[in-house]
């Protein structure tokens, strides 16, 4: 069987992600592989030149970005005990190609994330993180779907 020594697993905090958690955990623990959580903000879309009452844009993305990273420590907390060879990662940009970047920039040997099994017109206006990672990376990635 093949060492892993680095997974990155990539969450959105879904329920679907938690369940995926789970073997990514497992293998890392399997393999006392340095596990890499990763988050991605998807960049808001850019409204200055319009109305928006209340907040500025760069506010706007700070508390997006202070949302996730308690969202990350809330995960950390509930998920990962007993285990100290992890690292999280807050990234903004486009999901799929943030993981596939930060996978290959920490030599990881497995991509874990989950796939929330979208279809028709929801996969076309949506799009697929999960499908454009397992097309894109030259890492393995292993989805899982939960049941």
């Amino acid at each position: 069987m093949k060492e892993f020594r680095t997974i990155l697993f990539a969450t959105d905090f879904s329920e679907s992600s938690d369940y995926a958690f789970q073997y990514a955990f497992s293998l890392a623990k399997k393999f006392n592989a340095r596990l890499a959580v990763v988050h991605v903000i998807n960049e808001p879309v850019d409204l200055r030149g319009f109305y928006v009452p209340h907040i500025s844009f760069d506010k706007l993305e700070e508390e997006i970005e202070a949302g996730a990273q308690k969202m990350m420590e809330k995960f950390c907390r509930t998920h990962i005990r007993d285990y100290d060879n992890y690292e999280t990662f807050i990234l903004p940009g486009i999901p799929y190609d943030e993981i596939i970047r930060q996978g290959a920039e920490l030599a990881a040997d497995l991509v874990v994330m989950a796939t929330h099994g979208r279809t028709g017109l929801d996969h076309m206006l949506f799009g697929s993180t999960a499908e454009k990672v397992v097309r894109k990376s030259p890492i393995p990635v292993m989805t899982i779907r939960k049941p």
